[in-house]
């Protein structure tokens, strides 16, 4: 579905996806897609109709693999615990400066009816989680617990 922006990979117990961008930005957005994806269904959501609402996500951190571990544990605390029907996350915003990252971004769900959960997601693991420059685009591996 979107093999471009990420792909699951094996993992012995949990789940684990490599999300992929042209920037940090991108391949962040990639990965939220991808955990997103996982848990609710994604093309049912789009397809209900409802107004889009966003919900505004704001993290700093000392490194890149901060940054993903904290956007991605909100992007599943706040789904889980609203019941929230999200489908993407966009970076608004990015600043590295002063030994720290700070990212802002905006979570796009809808409050309609229906239940879209498919996989229960536990948590995002920092174990593993990695963020490198590859062949002039960045990828994002992570593993989740389910």
């Amino acid at each position: 579905m979107h093999s471009n922006r990420f792909r699951y990979t094996s993992h012995t117990a949990d789940m684990a996806f490599t999300a992929y961008g042209r920037t940090f930005s991108a391949a962040l957005e990639n990965s939220a897609l991808a955990l997103l994806n996982a848990m609710l269904d994604l093309g049912g959501i789009k397809k209900a109709s409802g107004a889009v609402r966003t919900r505004a996500i704001s993290d700093r951190g000392r490194s890149r693999e901060d940054i993903v571990w904290f956007v991605l544990q909100d992007i599943l605390s706040i789904v889980d615990s609203e019941k929230m029907n999200a489908y993407k996350f966009s970076v608004t915003g990015l600043q590295e400066k002063g030994g720290h990252i700070c990212v802002r971004g905006l979570l796009s769900y809808k409050r309609i009816e229906g239940d879209f959960a498919m996989l229960s997601v536990k948590a995002v693991t920092p174990h593993g989680l990695r963020v490198e420059k590859r062949d002039g685009r960045y990828a994002i591996s992570v593993v989740v617990d389910v």
